[in-house]
């Protein structure tokens, strides 16, 4: 059971107390605040987005808004985290480090994609072409199964099984997002603990003075929108926040502004 469903954190958002399966009828509800300068961050990068956020000792959920951290899109890359579980659970891969997927010779634009990988140096680069051959070996039947078992998005995967996350019909909100990452981080998705530990561990990691933020960032391209993602958790000391950013990246410049700018929020919120 997630500790925080889609349903209970947009409930909470909008200003109803519900008590979630785990806790008892003596403990509250998480609190629940919309905070108006994370908002203002993105309107002063000269663009529009949403950053959402749980603070799990805390028991508390911040979002910038009520509406667009519960509009779905497409995860792009983001959806790497669930395609590298998969592939672990599964076995088509079974080591993160040593299995390598040989580059096919094909030259693309971006350099660090053009050589062979693992699981671990392609999430890293966030090679496509890798995870793209990583979801044709996972076959559309498992892929279906495990989206469904996880819970993921809208669990769809039309399109075409090496681009359904990426101009197909998978779709994930903000909201959905943390509560993937937070069951992520707790080990409590429906898989082993052997391939959670794994997909955590293989997750890009950015060092903030004493903070750990572990994240992957997603884009997707002019005709879905321009969109950009940042998704993950934060250590600081004993305080894990798990949270989920999204924005319009129109130029450039707000490409590169995506983990600035999850910093900026999270420091915002006191997680950094």
């Amino acid at each position: 059971m997630p500790l925080i469903s889609r349903r209970h954190a947009l409930a909470l958002m909008a200003g109803a107390s519900l008590v979630p399966a785990r806790a008892s009828a003596h403990v509250a509800p998480p609190r629940n605040e919309i905070r108006a300068g994370l908002a203002q961050r993105f309107t002063d990068m000269g663009t529009q987005g949403t950053f959402f956020a749980y603070k799990v000792e805390e028991y508390l959920i911040i979002a910038s808004d009520t509406e667009r951290s519960g509009a779905a899109k497409l995860p792009a890359s983001t959806f790497k985290i669930a395609n590298a579980l998969i592939a672990l659970e599964t076995g088509v891969v079974a080591d993160p480090d040593t299995d390598v997927f040989k580059w096919d010779g094909v030259t693309r634009s971006i350099e660090a994609w053009n050589k062979d990988h693992t699981l671990r140096s392609a999430i890293a680069v966030s090679a496509v072409p890798v995870f793209q051959e990583i979801a044709r070996r996972i076959g559309p039947e498992r892929m279906q199964k495990y989206l469904e078992e996880l819970d993921y998005g809208n669990h769809d995967i039309g399109g075409g099984i090496d681009q359904f996350w990426l101009t197909g019909a998978l779709r994930i909100d903000p909201v959905e997002q943390v509560d993937f990452i937070d069951r992520l981080r707790r080990g409590a998705l429906p898989v082993s603990k052997r391939s959670q530990d794994l997909t955590r561990d293989i997750i890009p990691v950015t060092k903030v003075g004493d903070a750990v933020i572990h994240a992957k960032s997603g884009l997707l391209g002019k005709e879905q929108g321009s969109l950009g993602w940042m998704v993950g958790w934060v250590e600081k000391g004993d305080q894990p926040t798990v949270f989920a950013l999204n924005m319009d990246c129109p130029e450039p410049r707000h490409v590169e502004a995506r983990m600035t700018l999850t910093q900026a929020c999270l420091k915002d919120i006191g997680a950094l």
